[in-house]
């Protein structure tokens, strides 16, 4: 693995890159959750480029892990302008030819925005974990209690191991902007129809920050063939809690793109 950085609109962004460049092999794109970062994926992405002989990327977003810090507060929109404008150049940048966006949480939210939202001419297929599409009120009583354990507990002292000076900017600016008003009407499903590149959701049984409503809406309304799998006892991050079942399931999901495609 190699940690680096890349300048995008005069701001830095922290990527770190496994196994084969783009030009040697198709990517896969790793897009993380509303608290998450590059080492906070820890050898997930290593793992599963291993597994699939692809090349992976992952990068913090702006306010996260060591990339340059972002303006707060967050708009409600702030996932839309991360798929349709921070992402296409970012793929551009890093000379993406083909790629699977694996996406966790508000990262699986925008891998389906870019998916149904752009040309995504490099996008072959979105692994979809715990996404979002609308906002419900088990997500929000769940942000509730994060903010709790993170102002009272030890959470701010667990997350600052990954996102140092950004922390206090990386919680806030994922919870304050969820707990708005506004973002109860928040809702993505008018990207899906247009989404025409196969699609699996991986969500937790026991998910606390949605239920199996987000995972239905998906499959129902995408426009390219879903697959679902739902994992029993487990929460919000499969890739954590079921690390193997989750590595399987994304192997043979990928190979099952690549092999239809050549």
């Amino acid at each position: 693995m190699s940690t680096d950085y890349l300048t995008l609109n005069g701001q830095r962004l922290e990527i770190a890159w496994h196994g084969p460049a783009p030009g040697e092999a198709p990517t896969l794109v790793f897009l993380h959750d509303g608290l998450g970062c590059v080492a906070m994926w820890r050898d997930f992405p290593a793992k599963l480029s291993a597994m699939t002989g692809c090349g992976a990327l992952v990068y913090s977003r702006l306010g996260y892990g060591r990339s340059d810090a972002c303006v707060l507060p967050r708009p409600v929109h702030f996932m839309h302008d991360e798929a349709l404008h921070v992402l296409p150049r970012l793929l551009a940048a890093v000379g993406i030819r083909e790629c699977v966006l694996i996406g966790h949480s508000d990262g699986g939210s925008i891998a389906l925005i870019y998916a149904g939202g752009t040309e995504a001419d490099p996008l072959r297929g979105v692994i979809a974990e715990a996404p979002h599409v609308f906002c419900e009120e088990v997500t929000v009583r769940a942000i509730r209690q994060a903010r709790e354990w993170y102002e009272r507990g030890d959470l701010r002292q667990r997350l600052h191991k990954y996102h140092g000076t950004n922390t206090d900017r990386a919680f806030y600016g994922w919870s304050d902007t969820w707990l708005q008003a506004d973002f109860l009407r928040w809702n993505i499903e008018a990207y899906l129809p247009t989404i025409t590149v196969p699609i699996l959701v991986i969500q937790g049984e026991s998910d606390e920050y949605g239920t199996a409503a987000q995972v239905d809406a998906i499959a129902r309304q995408a426009g390219g063939p879903v697959e679902v799998m739902l994992v029993p006892q487990c929460g919000h991050a499969p890739h954590r809690e079921h690390e193997a079942l989750t590595l399987q399931a994304m192997t043979r999901f990928i190979a099952r793109i690549f092999q239809s495609s050549r």
